[in-house]
């Protein structure tokens, strides 16, 4: 192709476990561009599992893509990827089978700036180090994360751990949060069935919840959630 100056890509492909006979790593794919005449490209590598055909176990999600990175879409990130600033970024997929601890979701918020949609995916519970500074409301370890622009959670498919880390307000600040998906008893625990003043504030907003496993009942979410029949 002659003529074509510039190729501006983002491309995420999934590769099964069992038909690899080593481990996968980002530093392999990165090496691979380069032997391509593609110095100007990253990668990253991250473990998932398919939560839709469990069958399928874990797989390596695998991303390329050209720099800058000027789409608004990124899936399936992992606990690593490239010290980069994605400008363009407004909706992100975290996944990982390890957990993601305080710096992940620091990087997060460094390295995404406009971000308005975020999905978790990861079933692991934080370490102890973790639990203690984000499930203990006197226990201040760390600074509070800022996501100025989050609209849009899913945590549908996240551990408990991240609907703490997420609604407490001496954790994360999330000024413009408005939907939420949750696994119902992980938001009852979180808010102690609605009474909890450190999620308040970051409650205060929500116009819309979307819950899986159970019912809440309606005068809960109307006193805990005054936002939700505006």
């Amino acid at each position: 192709m002659p003529q074509l100056h510039s190729f501006t890509f983002y491309i995420c492909t999934y590769v099964n476990l069992n038909v690899l006979s080593y481990k996968l790593s980002s530093e392999d794919i990165q090496q691979t561009l380069i032997n391509n005449g593609q110095q100007h490209a990253r990668s990253m590598a991250s473990y998932v599992t398919n939560i839709v055909n469990l069958p399928l176990g874990i797989r390596t999600a695998c991303s390329i893509f050209s720099l800058p990175f000027k789409f608004d879409y990124l899936q399936d990130i992992g606990n690593h990827f490239p010290n980069i600033v994605f400008n363009y970024v407004t909706y992100l997929g975290i996944q990982d089978i390890t957990p993601f601890e305080y710096e992940f979701f620091m990087r997060i918020a460094r390295s995404f700036p406009l971000l308005k949609y975020l999905s978790i995916r990861n079933g692991e519970s934080q370490k102890l180090d973790g639990v203690m500074t984000f499930s203990s409301d006197k226990c201040q370890l760390h600074s509070i994360i800022e996501y100025p622009h989050l609209a849009i959670l899913d945590a549908s498919f996240a551990h408990e751990d991240y609907v703490e880390q997420f609604l407490n307000e001496a954790k994360t600040f999330v000024p413009c949060l408005t939907e939420f998906k949750v696994y119902v008893g992980h938001i009852k625990a979180v808010t102690k069935d609605f009474t909890r003043e450190e999620t308040r504030r970051n409650c205060a907003k929500m116009k819309k919840i979307t819950t899986t496993g159970g019912m809440v009942h309606w005068e809960d979410l109307c006193l805990y959630f005054p936002s939700l029949y505006k």
